[in-house]
């Protein structure tokens, strides 16, 4: 048998069993990796147990990167944590079969540590980089020409996301189902206007506080995204009626719509909606607008 480093040696005789073959041990290592050790126990471990083995020896090293090539799903949103970009960039190296990359508020994710797990990983469905500062539109060319799968792309405060990488994005992305670009301002009406025509399958979208978004954005939205189900337009102040009326007219599965500081939308369309779908403002405060309003006006013919 081959001699083996003094820690290795130490832990393959803690896992050796009775049972010998031919006068060999047999040990916890002999045991299938693919049918049994890996699905069976390491699939039960956390990504933080997994990288506690993994510093055991040189063996156990190679069985958890076996098992990192099998990981589905990274959820690393709001860690910013020491030493964590050497993890990360320890699964870049191994990560082949993801689908689910959860990478919100990562501070420290960087175009160098995020390319190379999305050049590895062509077959992922849901991408969230939400408030990711210090990535480039560079990062997201894998994501837009490789990943034919996407479902789900999260880029809210993403400030560094163009017209360019959304025009891309209308190229090679027609599958989105749900798309979330609140606060990017450097995204520009005519972009958006042309983008919404790809988007048929989108039910959830987020344009929060995007102040391109007007009503000749909702009507494209209104034409071609008809399987809409959630919209978030809280903060788009160049909205009015116009739009709304026209966006819950076609969008008939519409389940939640968000107005909540669009001054130019009111009761007059948001009133017929009442009771069919959720609407994040009260009735009562429009009603309280209204009625200020009328005050006003009474206290000024009285003059």
């Amino acid at each position: 048998m081959t001699t083996l480093p003094n820690e290795e040696q130490h832990l393959e005789e803690m896992a050796t069993d009775i049972v010998r073959v031919d006068n060999c041990p047999v040990t916890f290592f002999d045991l299938s990796w693919e049918d049994v050790i890996i699905p069976k126990i390491l699939s039960k471990l956390t990504l933080k147990e997994l990288f506690t083995l993994r510093c055991c020896s040189q063996t156990t090293k190679r069985l958890v990167e076996c098992a990192l090539e099998k990981l589905i799903e990274i959820d690393f949103a709001g860690n910013n944590s020491a030493n964590i970009d050497l993890t990360f960039k320890v699964l870049g190296e191994n990560c082949k079969r993801l689908e689910n990359l959860q990478l919100a508020r990562c501070n420290w994710m960087t175009d160098d540590l995020l390319l190379p797990i999305l050049e590895r990983n062509k077959h992922l469905k849901i991408v969230n980089l939400n408030e990711c500062v210090n990535i480039t539109p560079l990062a997201l060319q894998p994501i837009i020409i490789e990943c034919k799968d996407l479902r789900v792309l999260k880029l809210s405060k993403c400030q560094w996301l163009t017209t360019g990488a959304v025009d891309a994005l209308t190229l090679h992305q027609s599958n989105l189902e749900e798309f979330d670009i609140s606060h990017c301002t450097a995204i520009g009406e005519r972009c958006l206007i042309i983008f919404f025509r790809k988007l048929n399958k989108l039910t959830v979208l987020s344009l929060a506080n995007t102040l391109s978004v007007t009503d000749q954005v909702l009507i494209q939205i209104a034409k071609y995204c008809r399987a809409l189900e959630h919209i978030n337009l809280v903060g788009c102040a160049a909205i009015s009626d116009f739009g709304i009326q026209a966006l819950t007219k076609n969008c008939t599965q519409l389940k939640s719509l968000m107005v909540q500081r669009c001054d130019l939308v009111t009761e007059r369309s948001l009133g017929p909606l009442r009771g069919k779908l959720h609407i994040d403002r009260p009735a009562e405060m429009q009603l309280q607008l209204y009625d200020f309003r009328q005050n006003n006006n009474h206290i000024f013919l009285q003059v």
